[in-house]
C-alpha cells in the first residue's frame, strides 16, 4: 500500500487521467474530489463489493437456469 501526505488543496495523480485531490479536511473526514474519465467507475468500496456481489448471485441464478433449461431438453 503506498501511503501520501497531502494538504487541502493539494493532489495526486493516478496513471494519466485520474486525479484525486484534497478539498478540506474536519475533524476525522475528509473531503476529496476525484477528476477521472467518464468511463471509469468510482465508487465506495461498501458499494463497490456490494455491486460484485450481486453480479456474482446473478451469474450463480443464471447459470442454475441453463443447466435447468439443459435438463428440460433430455426429459422429453
Amino acid at each position: 500500500m503506498l501511503v501520501l501526505t497531502r494538504k487541502t488543496n493539494q493532489s495526486f495523480m493516478i496513471g494519466d487521467d485520474i486525479e484525486v485531490q484534497i478539498l478540506g479536511i474536519d475533524g476525522d473526514q475528509i473531503k476529496i474530489g476525484i477528476q477521472a474519465p467518464k468511463d471509469i467507475d468510482i465508487h465506495r468500496k461498501e458499494i463497490y463489493l456490494s455491486i460484485q456481489e450481486e453480479n456474482s448471485e446473478a451469474v450463480q441464478e443464471a447459470s442454475l437456469e441453463k443447466v435447468i433449461n439443459f435438463n428440460k431438453q433430455f426429459k422429453r
